[in-house]
């Protein structure tokens, strides 16, 4: 009963579950934030699109220009609106700005692409009241200034916006710490609190927490890891093994992801998001028609490479919030991964313990669960490919060239490194097998 339920349960989520892989969303609508500090005080600049704030009646004139001889009692209403969407801590502590400047601006208008442009502008002289700026498409700059105690406080940002909205809205931030490196962060749906200029503490435990989320919030991969660990009845060094080979590909393509050693086509996800499911696929049908458990890890190691890439699309967006700690991330993110790959192992492993007592009903339960999980798979398979089938291919030149050669020399790269680790164990076995005729 117990483990028809658990089945029932696998369908339905699995079925349920959304595609793995991104899409777009359209009509999106970007919302531009400067943040500097400077000595005790800490500048905001915002570019908010009129179109977020419906409710302030503006005058109009025309066919919906916002009438800007009238319009200027409305202006501190609208700042004051825009500055409830932010929210802005130094160390912990919640600000509240202490002086606005604000001011309408045509959609025409570029000026948001340096601090310097921004500042220069709305500090420039007010619009003149011929300009047209509609009221749905123009846009509402605005600067505030929060005092602080010190421009090298911890600052963190949360945008608070309409949930309906959420997945259509774009912010993206600059933030400008005083003698650093610009950092750029590109906000999407509803976040959480973005810390601008994270310490290593900070960015190490924020990809640990992600790793661990996203592995035990992917049902593919814990499909797998189920396949994987299914045959096995207990923790012995196969197993060790196995999860040690998924752990070091998927790594190694991590690794190489990053560093942008991966084509970047729209049609490189799809691709992979199937060949995850031809993973879950494979490693089921072995379970149900012959485990060999002594090669598993290298056929492990080979999955490990693919869901590795599946893991980088993940990565990819977050990456931007490790500020200066690149390969710390990536390694605490790694480690996040290893975490819930063994608390998913740890709470399998004595139920299939507790299986083995009775040989038949553990043979029995192996078989069922594997058939349930190549079905499901099965369904990706068919959801993916289509999607991939529809995917833009890069045309047969430069592009092409260029995405095979970064494929070819990842696969030259880790090819060698198989045959390596392959190598090594066959000369292990043969130092063994001699010893042991030279004993007799």
């Amino acid at each position: 009963m117990l483990l028809t339920r658990f089945l029932a349960w696998l369908v339905a989520a699995a079925l349920g579950a959304p595609a793995a892989y991104a899409h777009d969303v359209a009509n999106r609508i970007s919302i531009h934030v400067f943040v500097k500090p400077q000595g005790e005080r800490l500048d905001v600049i915002v570019r908010y699109p009129l179109a977020l704030l419906p409710r302030l009646d503006l005058p109009s004139r025309g066919a919906g220009f916002i009438d800007l001889a009238r319009a200027d009692a409305h202006l501190e209403r609208a700042a004051a609106a825009t500055a409830k969407a932010f929210e802005l801590h130094a160390d912990g502590e919640l600000l509240a700005p202490v002086r606005s400047t604000q001011r309408f601006t045509p959609p025409s208008d570029r000026s948001f692409e340096s601090y310097a442009q921004a500042l220069s502008v709305i500090d420039g002289p007010p619009l003149h009241p011929g300009i047209d700026v509609p009221w749905n498409r123009g846009y509402l700059d605005v600067r505030l200034e929060y005092p602080i105690r010190s421009e090298r406080s911890d600052f963190a940002l949360e945008v608070h916006q309409d949930p309906a909205l959420a997945e259509r809205i774009t912010v993206d931030v600059r933030f400008l710490p005083p003698g650093g490196v610009e950092r750029i962060y590109v906000l999407r749906g509803v976040a959480g609190p973005v810390t601008l200029d994270p310490s290593w503490h900070q960015a190490a435990w924020m990809f640990v927490s992600s790793g661990i989320h996203h592995i035990l919030g992917g049902l593919d991969h814990l499909l797998f890891l189920l396949c994987l660990v299914l045959p096995f009845r207990r923790l012995g060094w196969n197993l060790v093994g196995v999860v040690t080979a998924f752990t070091l590909a998927h790594s190694i393509t991590l690794l190489c992801a990053a560093y942008g050693l991966v084509p970047a086509g729209d049609w490189f996800p799809p691709l992979v998001e199937a060949l995850i499911a031809a993973s879950i696929i494979y490693m089921a049908v072995e379970n149900i028609l012959a485990v060999n458990l002594l090669r598993r890890w290298l056929v492990t190691g080979i999955f490990g490479l693919v869901h590795g890439f599946g893991f980088s699309f993940a990565l990819g967006e977050e990456l931007q919030f490790a500020g200066g700690h690149l390969i710390l991330s990536l390694l605490a993110f790694n480690v996040g991964i290893e975490i819930g790959q063994i608390l998913f192992v740890a709470a399998v492993l004595p139920l299939l313990a507790w299986l083995a007592r009775w040989p038949l009903a553990s043979s029995y339960a192996s078989l069922v669960v594997s058939a349930v999980v190549a079905f499901i798979a099965g369904y990706w398979m068919v959801e993916r490919t289509q999607a991939l089938a529809m995917a833009p291919w890069p045309a047969a030149g430069a592009d092409f060239a260029m995405a095979a050669a970064h494929v070819l020399s990842v696969l030259l790269v880790l090819g060698g490194l198989a045959c390596w680790i392959v190598g090594r164990r066959a000369a292990r076995r043969n130092r063994v097998s001699v010893a042991s005729g030279g004993s007799r």
